[in-house]
């Protein structure tokens, strides 16, 4: 038999590999599709992914886990971007304190305003990069990473 000619129905290394490399591909963009927030959800911002999203994985519990934990307030200056949460979740400053929001992860996110013309718009951060923003006003100020809208967190200001 000639070398080049295969037996019918046999692919090369090379058609193998490229249908491998293609299945993978598939696998993997079915999976960054499943962290979009799903149509159905209750809310736009909603600070947990639909369990059903991810066959066997409940993103509830490791979003808990991963925000330390319960959204209790805590007091101090900085939130580390870690894991794919904001830490600590819920912070609590005074009125004219700055915060600063530093990504200590490899993927890029953002701090984001969750209502229309808040002030919180940070460019995409990349590892080790800051966001810092001076609150002047008491209130509650909700935010989300734009490139992963699970990511939620909570600032509140008081006098």
């Amino acid at each position: 038999m000639h070398p080049n000619f295969r037996t019918p129905g046999r692919r090369s290394r090379t058609a193998a590999g490229l249908a491998l490399a293609a299945l993978a591909t598939a696998g993997t963009l079915g999976l960054l599709g499943s962290c979009a927030p799903s149509p159905h959800a209750p809310s736009p911002h909603a600070s947990s992914m639909h369990a059903s999203s991810m066959p066997g994985m409940d993103m509830r519990a490791s979003h808990s886990i991963a925000g330390k934990g319960t959204g209790t307030p805590v007091t101090g200056t900085a939130v580390a971007i870690k894991n794919f949460a904001f830490s600590p979740a819920t912070l609590k400053v005074t009125a004219g304190t700055t915060v600063t929001w530093t990504n200590q992860d490899t993927d890029a996110h953002t701090v984001t305003s969750t209502s229309p013309g808040g002030p919180l718009h940070s460019a995409a951060l990349a590892t080790h990069a800051t966001y810092s923003y001076t609150f002047t006003k008491p209130g509650t100020y909700a935010y989300l990473c734009t490139v992963h809208p699970f990511m939620t967190a909570t600032v509140e200001v008081t006098r």
